[in-house]
């Protein structure tokens, strides 16, 4: 199989491309190195010698340069987005751009490619505050962040080009994907750095927000099925753990393990655009992609705090 991978030096499109070359796979990984966060280099320097690895610099804006990065791919694993909430909360249209046009861009130059199939990634943010617990596919999506917008928006997109083009497609909603090579931004790093650090984990509201953490190699696991499945017709998959923690309970795990169970997290007034729970329903990827997570949220945890201490901080 070829494959591109848009967002290849990121947090899951770096994991899911040490994955592809793993398994025999040609990459074309695609990346504009944005500066939301330095250091993702690093993840894709030792492919640079490998013949069937191929890196372009390209902004998925650019839809001619992604037109030309496409031909030839028999899938396209649409890894690229500009993350995060609170960022989108400050600059809604940067979110809008990067994951609404930027996807629309991604199924054109597909289609005009004869790409098969577009994985899409979006995010279990589209439920907003969920109807019910654990949320399925068919629940109503409300968004209440421009970021969880912008991932909707897109999946609808996906869901035209099938029916408009014959594109096969599907998104992938995630539900707070953690582990090696996380973001900067992502609390559970930013909790791992503090205490490590000696310092107060700072908790944004009183820490009874739920969260269905699902750990990286299940995530790319999941992702990798997707190449070879029935055509979904661009509907979405919740990709989750199918549990739930709440943000306190991993706070206390995170100082056990670090020993430093003598800090007393921090209480800040909660962010703008933050669910108070998510929790998935992982029927339908389980039954369509014959996948289930197999890391639960204490092996995960270890496993991050480990690779943190190693080699994240260095």
């Amino acid at each position: 199989m070829k494959a591109v991978v848009t967002g290849a030096a990121g947090f899951i499109g770096s994991t899911l491309t040490d994955r592809l070359l793993a398994e025999g796979h040609e990459v074309v990984a695609v990346d504009n190195f944005d500066d939301y966060y330095s250091g993702k280099m690093r993840f894709l320097r030792r492919h640079l010698e490998n013949e069937r690895f191929r890196l372009l610099e390209i902004d998925i804006l650019d839809l001619d340069a992604l037109r030309r990065s496409f031909e030839g791919a028999d899938v396209v694993f649409h890894m690229a987005a500009q993350a995060g909430v609170r960022i989108s909360v400050r600059d809604p249209l940067k979110a809008h751009h990067a994951n609404t046009t930027g996807t629309l861009h991604v199924l054109l130059a597909a289609r005009d490619a004869g790409v098969r199939r577009v994985i899409n990634s979006s995010s279990s943010s589209v439920y907003g505050n969920a109807v019910r617990l654990p949320a399925r596919e068919e629940d109503p999506t409300v968004p209440i962040s421009p970021y969880a917008a912008s991932k909707l928006a897109a999946e609808h997109y996906c869901r035209l080009f099938h029916s408009l083009y014959g594109l096969e497609s599907v998104s992938l909603r995630y539900f707070t994907v953690y582990g090696p090579r996380q973001r900067p931004d992502m609390a559970i790093r930013i909790f791992t750095d503090r205490a490590l650090d000696g310092k107060r984990p700072q908790i944004y509201g009183d820490g009874e927000q739920t969260r269905d953490f699902t750990f990286i190699t299940d995530v790319v696991d999941a992702i990798m099925r997707c190449a070879d499945c029935p055509d979904l017709k661009g509907a979405p998959l919740n990709i989750c753990s199918g549990s739930t923690v709440s943000v306190n309970q991993v706070v206390h795990a995170i100082l056990k393990t670090v020993g430093r169970e003598d800090l007393t997290p921090e209480h800040l007034p909660p962010q703008p655009g933050d669910v108070d729970h998510t929790w998935g329903d992982n029927t339908r990827a389980r039954e369509l992609l014959e996948w289930e997570p197999r890391v639960g949220i204490e092996e995960g945890l270890a496993r991050f705090i480990e690779w943190y201490r190693t080699v994240g901080r260095a």
